[in-house]
This record gives structure tokens, C-alpha cells and sequence, in this order.
């Protein structure tokens, strides 16, 4: 049985005082331009860190800067519990290094590209987390998709279509909705973390 007690020890065990912001959506959507966009913004703002995934997947592969881990590596730092996050997805593990807890408990916070799969142990383990779940209308992503040249925007569309592009419920969730001018994504995001960081 669980006791108030017991409730109570459960939730000051959380990791805090500083907070997570975690970003989220489906491919297309723009969530690093937006991050990278703030990022400019902060450049001079030491209690907010832009964190580098580590991530299952060279370095050269044409995407974001990360560190790159072979899958042997990843596992070991998990296992040993020197890893924020980590969650699975399209083959490869990504995770949040461990100076984002270092980071957070000393009051700071940190910014992250996540995935729907990590929310419930973030909202578990931290104190504060800010969900920003960054989209566009299907339409939207298939063209920004296709434009990679790696699939037709219609067999896209139809991808789209079929997932699951939903969230589980978290205690505190801000969508944007990337459509038009990237500033203005930008400025919202910027807005919504000053306010929940208070």
C-alpha cells in the first residue's frame, strides 16, 4: 500500500530546482530550427544550456552536432546510469547526457530535443519539465519532407497519416504551430520558457 507518506517522499525525490524543456513533433516540423533560432537568442545566458544528444549514429551523418556512440557504448552509459534520458527510435538510441541533471539540480535550465517516448520518465524524474510540442498541418510536413529528396511528398503524406502523432498527457504542454514565419516560432517559444521558468 502506498502511503501519503510514502506519495510525499516520491515527489521531493524529484530533480530540481531548475527545470527540463524538452521539444517535441514529428519530423518536418522545425523543431531545431526554432531551438536553434532561441539559441542565438541566449548566447550570453549561462543558466540556460542547448543540450548535444548523444546519439547511435555517426557524426558525419548530416544532421544535427552530436556525439556520436556505437550501440555497445550507449548501452554501457545507460546501464551504468550516466545518461539524463534515453529512448529508442528509427534504429537508433538517442539520450541526454548526464550534465543536464548537473545542470537542472544547480538550478539551470535545460533545453533538449526529445521524443513523445521520453516524456513520462522526464515528468517522473524531474521537478519541472516544459513539454513544446512544435507541428504543422500534414500537408506541411510531407512537402518540408520531401524536400529532403528522400521519398515523394504523397508516399510521405500517407506515412503521416497513418502515425500516431499524439501525446500522452503531461502537467505542462505548449504547442506551436510552425507554419509561417520562423521568427514568430521563435518568439513563442521564447516567451513560453521564460514564463514557466518564472
Amino acid at each position: 500500500m502506498v502511503t501519503a507518506a510514502g506519495v510525499a517522499e516520491k515527489h521531493t525525490s524529484k530533480l530540481g530546482p531548475g527545470a527540463l524543456v524538452i521539444v517535441v513533433g514529428p519530423s518536418g516540423a522545425g523543431k531545431d530550427t526554432l531551438i536553434y533560432g532561441y539559441k542565438n537568442q541566449c548566447a550570453d545566458d549561462e543558466s540556460i544550456m542547448f543540450v548535444r544528444r548523444l546519439i547511435t549514429r555517426p557524426a558525419d551523418a548530416g544532421s544535427e552536432p552530436h556525439e556520436a556512440l556505437c550501440h555497445d557504448e550507449m548501452s554501457d552509459l545507460i546501464a551504468q546510469g550516466r545518461v539524463a534520458l534515453s529512448w529508442p527510435a528509427h534504429g537508433l538510441v538517442y539520450a541526454l547526457p548526464e550534465c543536464v541533471d548537473e545542470h537542472i539540480a544547480k538550478g539551470g535550465i535545460a533545453i533538449a530535443n526529445g521524443s513523445r517516448k521520453a516524456l513520462a520518465e522526464a515528468v517522473a524524474k524531474y521537478e519541472k519539465v516544459l513539454v513544446v510540442h512544435i507541428t504543422a498541418p500534414i500537408s506541411v510536413l510531407a512537402e518540408r519532407l520531401a524536400s529532403r529528396g528522400r521519398e515523394t511528398a504523397e508516399d510521405i503524406e500517407q506515412r503521416l497519416h497513418r502515425a500516431d502523432l499524439s501525446l500522452p498527457e503531461v502537467p505542462h504542454l505548449v504547442e506551436i504551430q510552425n507554419i509561417g514565419n520562423p521568427e514568430d516560432g521563435i518568439a513563442v517559444l521564447s516567451r513560453e520558457i521564460r514564463k514557466f521558468a518564472g
